[in-house]
């Protein structure tokens, strides 16, 4: 290759001027992905529930010479996604890339012991809010094109015990992020889905505690390891950059072979 052609490639990942929404990104996945395309380039917008923790991480990326914005935002209130598009328009007058990455899974139950008002709370936070963020933001994107991500689960494609609303929270999301490629590819936003297996995050730690289910995983996973946030930031960061301009509708997933080992 050329050196010409090989700087093409290298700006291809680069998101210089572009403004990026990455929700619950004050810890584990969503910080590293905000972490990582600020080091690409672009302007983040910090959200996260707590206005203490959003804070912080904004100083802590300051400080490493990344451009961000704190916008504390409770992701299952429709009127708070409205007012973190607003302010990301007034603090940067553009948005470029949506990582809806927030997520909830506050009980471990049967389908059949689920509490419904349980059932409500994860489908509107996991699956309603997700769509209202993309849709909210959906004019901004239209101005130069865009690209939205979705954070799911390799729940999503398999039965868990106790974890069912959780996993068809996810598997609707998939399809969530198909059904708008369809409608919104032919101006030019694309829509995607990253697919973690287990990674080490604060949900996972919380969920395995006192259980030898990561050790378990790491034994049956081709790769012998568990995921960590950057792997899961590193995908995203590829589906947010113009490398991926011709990927829509897709389900990237990032689980170390996890999920076809068959064991």
């Amino acid at each position: 290759m050329s050196g010409s052609g090989e700087s093409r490639l290298t700006d291809a990942f680069r998101l210089d001027g572009k403004v990026a929404i990455v929700t619950g990104s004050t810890r584990g996945i969503g910080l590293a992905t905000a972490r990582l395309l600020g080091q690409h380039g672009a302007k983040i917008v910090i959200a996260s529930r707590k206005a203490e923790a959003c804070e912080a991480v904004q100083g802590a990326l300051e400080r490493e010479g990344l451009q961000c914005f704190a916008i504390p935002t409770h992701v299952g209130i429709a009127s708070d996604i409205e007012r973190l598009v607003e302010r990301t328009l007034s603090a940067f007058g553009r948005i470029d890339i949506v990582v809806a990455n927030a997520a909830i899974n506050p009980v471990s139950a049967p389908m059949d012991a689920l509490p419904a008002a349980s059932w409500d709370k994860i489908m509107e936070t996991n699956v309603k809010n997700a769509w209202l963020l993309a849709r909210e933001a959906l004019p901004a994107l239209l101005a130069q094109g865009g690209s939205v991500v979705f954070v799911s689960s390799t729940a999503s494609m398999m039965g868990l015990p106790d974890q069912g609303a959780y996993a068809v929270s996810k598997a609707a999301l998939n399809h969530l992020a198909r059904q708008l490629a369809v409608e919104w590819g032919p101006k030019n936003v694309r829509v995607n889905v990253v697919v973690p297996g287990t990674t080490n995050t604060d949900m996972i730690r919380a969920l395995s505690a006192g259980s030898d289910f990561i050790a378990r995983t790491i034994s049956t996973t081709p790769l012998r390891r568990i995921g960590e946030p950057a792997d899961v930031a590193a995908a995203i960061a590829f589906l947010a950059s113009e490398a991926s301009g011709q990927i829509t509708g897709q389900l990237i997933v990032v689980d170390g072979g996890q999920s076809i080992s068959g064991r």
